[in-house]
């Protein structure tokens, strides 16, 4: 991993919000968009190495670390808006953008609507593409239950217990749950209105059937060389979905990591570096022949 790599807080103004984003780096820009219930500092076991080669740009959602609340609300097409928005504010005509869970919503709202604007596009574990989802967070999002489960959940002993649930669903073995992991949780966490926002925007995105924005008959429509990367044991979002788009999507690649769960960039970033750099590298050099 590298070292010694200059990480900076920023912030810029988008759509009427204050949006905050981390960034390092130079070169060709690398826009790394995290997965609900995270934030920007998701993406800082691999970031480092990616700002290495390129101008990586890490930002926090709406509503969640430090950017404000959407003016406007949670919508199904907002995160693709946000990311197309947000590349307006830096003034970057065209990115590379990877997204994991949530952010792999956005990054393909935003390659489907703007393909102009995207590179390469790199979906992590990515959500929007079938229904299927764990049933806990189908329960989660249901009337009652749902504002209950978040009640609870801002209460100091209710913290701890969210996030002992979200470590056992997200990795598939707990010692590789890095601890800075753990102290990210518990600091959103302290923010009421945060937990809070995510169970809004996870309404809008799921149902009792699962996933409402399902993309599947899209994905012929990409037309940007795509990687699809998956952990082999997610019990969020099951690897079948990275298989089925693999199929459909042009142009792209899929690789699944063994013994890994929802959040390969975290669990196993040995090897979901070596799968995304060789896809960046490999575009770059497709590039320069061309």
């Amino acid at each position: 991993m590298a070292d010694h790599v200059l990480i900076e807080d920023r912030v810029v103004e988008s759509c009427g919000s204050r949006i905050h984003y981390l960034t390092a780096g130079s070169g060709p820009p690398l826009v790394l968009l995290h997965g609900g219930g995270e934030c920007a500092l998701a993406w800082r076991w691999v970031l480092p190495e990616l700002a290495r080669r390129f101008r990586v740009i890490a930002p926090d959602f709406p509503g969640t670390g430090g950017s404000d609340r959407p003016p406007t609300g949670y919508t199904a097409a907002m995160p693709g808006e946000f990311a197309g928005a947000l590349l307006d504010a830096l003034g970057i005509e065209r990115a590379a953008v990877a997204g994991h869970s949530l952010g792999g919503l956005a990054a393909m709202q935003l390659a489907l609507r703007d393909p102009a604007r995207v590179s390469a596009l790199a979906l992590v574990a990515s959500a929007g593409l079938g229904r299927e989802i764990h049933p806990a967070l189908k329960d989660l999002c249901s009337p009652g239950l749902g504002d209950w489960a978040t009640a609870w959940a801002i209460t100091p002993l209710g913290q701890f217990q969210r996030v002992g649930w979200r470590a056992l669903g997200c990795f598939s073995h707990l010692r590789r749950a890095p601890l800075g992991w753990f102290v990210d949780q518990l600091w959103l966490g302290i923010y009421p209105q945060i937990v809070w926002d995510q169970l809004l925007l996870s309404r809008v995105l799921i149902g009792p059937e699962g996933q409402k924005a399902v993309f599947l008959d899209r994905l012929p429509d990409i037309s940007v060389p795509t990687l699809i990367v998956w952990g082999e044991s997610d019990q969020i979002l099951p690897v079948a979905h990275g298989r089925r788009a693999a199929g459909r999507i042009p142009h792209s690649r899929l690789v699944t990591i063994p013994d890994c769960g929802h959040m390969p960039h975290i669990e196993r970033p040995e090897a979901f570096l070596d799968a995304f750099l060789s896809f960046l590298e490999g575009r770059a050099a497709g590039a320069s022949r061309s």
